[in-house]
């Protein structure tokens, strides 16, 4: 009997646990993050009191057994943010601890800025936090005046201080003081990819490079996407693929990530944001929000790879400003492919992977969205590309752009052709009428060609050469 009692107490205790653990959805990640000894800014708990092991984070399944969302957090303080990230290895910097590593934001150290606030390069070692290895950093300041603010820090912390993967960036720490909220990451020495497809910082990005950055952001994004509890990006450009001393791709800035549709949901409902360009048709229509919108994205950016062109330019000819509704209709005929890839790769480049990477570009940037591949299928058909090196040229070569010349001149040709058979078909009518009318009028046949000093053009209307040309002498102007 007693034996039965004591079962049943277990059993209820057990029951109230669970109770709890559903009442505070974040507070089972506190446990579970404690049990993982992380080495969060404040420092960590040990490997736990029963020695429970875990199935480490990291490479491509990094993954705690929860993830928080970003609701678990919305109005969660400093010091709540720091106990439920515990696990995460992120480390929580001061103001002045950033600004010693930066030699006080000195504008020498200005890498850029965007819709966050400036970024600075900097150092850091176990000097500055017990533990950290030497390390180049970059810090992003937070812009009281700029377009985003602490819902956007927030998701930031939240989504990459719990994911790991080589092509997502690594999120070093934090700083949340008073006003100030900045973000540290490992410094990326090549920057980002805008930087080198449109500003050719330090030089033209060569056809093997651009694929390889293709493939590792389309993996971050597959990554994203194949979560146990998926990540919608929402802001793929190229300004967010940075790149390391390698040119791997790794992206970064997910202020404005949101944690996908679950269960029977299709999609999550959101205010419209991003970058103009580069957002999915339906998106911007409905607000509905799907991985398929990240897929669209990724196909803007592809098509920036190839052709060398911004997703918007107000500088170019009308029809050529948008690159998706200029580009796309090429991306499956070679000739007109050839036309459009990046000048500044002088030909240098595999023509049959060009091709294939142009295919999938089309495929993703499909206005249905249930049309477009996912990014997994989009990995596995762009990486067997990178192999496919037999047949780039080695130096610069007209050969794709012979072959529309000669098209065009075959055209004007034919053009030619065309006008002059229409010339003699007037001609013929022409001395026919005038046959008509001599023969009842008794005249002299009017000459039937124009003298070699009229200015008449091919293609006139026939009224008008009818008028010139046949008009009584003695009644023209």
């Amino acid at each position: 009997m007693r034996s039965s009692s004591n079962s049943k107490a277990v059993a209820a205790a057990g029951r109230k646990k669970k109770g709890e653990a559903a009442a505070w959805p974040w507070w089972g990640f506190l446990l579970v993050g404690g049990c993982f000894g992380g080495g969060s800014g404040g420092g960590g708990g040990g490997g736990g009191a029963r020695g429970k092991k875990v199935r480490p984070r990291g490479g491509g399944v990094g993954q705690q057994l929860r993830r928080l969302s970003f609701t678990d957090l919305t109005g969660a303080s400093d010091q709540d943010l720091s106990v439920s990230l515990v696990g995460s290895n992120l480390h929580v910097f001061s103001v002045a601890e950033l600004r010693a590593a930066t030699r006080g934001f000195v504008s020498g150290n200005f890498l850029g800025e965007g819709g966050f606030g400036p970024v600075y390069k900097g150092f850091v070692d176990d000097g500055v936090k017990p533990g950290l290895k030497p390390q180049a950093i970059a810090v992003k300041l937070w812009d009281p005046e700029g377009a985003q603010g602490h819902k956007e820090w927030l998701a930031e912390v939240i989504f990459l201080g719990q994911l790991r993967h080589p092509n997502l960036v690594k999120l070093v720490g934090y700083c949340c003081e008073d006003e100030h909220r900045l973000l540290v990451y490992e410094y990326m020495e090549h920057r980002s990819l805008e930087n080198h497809l449109f500003k050719q910082i330090p030089a033209v990005l060569p056809w093997s490079t651009r694929l390889n950055i293709a493939v590792g952001a389309a993996k971050g994004l597959a990554f994203l996407h194949d979560a146990e509890k998926p990540v919608i990006y929402r802001d793929f450009k190229a300004s967010n693929i940075l790149l390391d001393s390698d040119y791997k791709a790794k992206l970064s800035d997910f202020g404005l990530a949101k944690d996908g549709p679950e269960g029977d949901d299709t999609h999550v409902s959101t205010r419209v944001m991003g970058t103009h360009g580069y957002a999915a048709p339906e998106y911007i229509m409905t607000g509905h929000l799907t991985a398929k919108s990240d897929v669209y994205s990724f196909g803007v950016v592809l098509l920036e790879i190839l052709t060398g062109r911004h997703a918007v330019d107000k500088t170019r000819p009308n029809r050529e400003q948008s690159l998706v509704e200029y580009a796309r209709p090429c991306l499956r005929d070679p000739l007109r492919l050839a036309r459009i890839m990046d000048p500044a790769m002088e030909g240098r480049y595999s023509p049959a992977a060009a091709r294939e990477a142009a295919a999938v570009a089309y495929r993703c940037l499909s206005g249905s969205a249930k049309n477009r591949p996912d990014m997994s299928a989009v990995v596995d058909a762009l990486e067997p590309l990178l192999a496919a090196t037999d047949d780039v040229p080695v130096g610069p070569v007209v050969l794709f752009a012979a072959p529309e010349a000669d098209a065009e001149e075959e055209k004007e040709k034919q053009r030619e052709k065309d006008g002059r058979q229409r010339q003699r078909q007037r001609q013929r009518a022409t001395r026919k009428v005038d046959e008509q009318q001599h023969h009842r009028h008794g005249r002299r046949r009017l000459r039937t060609s124009p003298p070699k000093e009229s200015p008449r053009k091919l293609g006139a209307c026939r009224n008008e050469e009818f008028w010139v040309w046949h008009l009584p002498a003695d009644h023209k102007a």
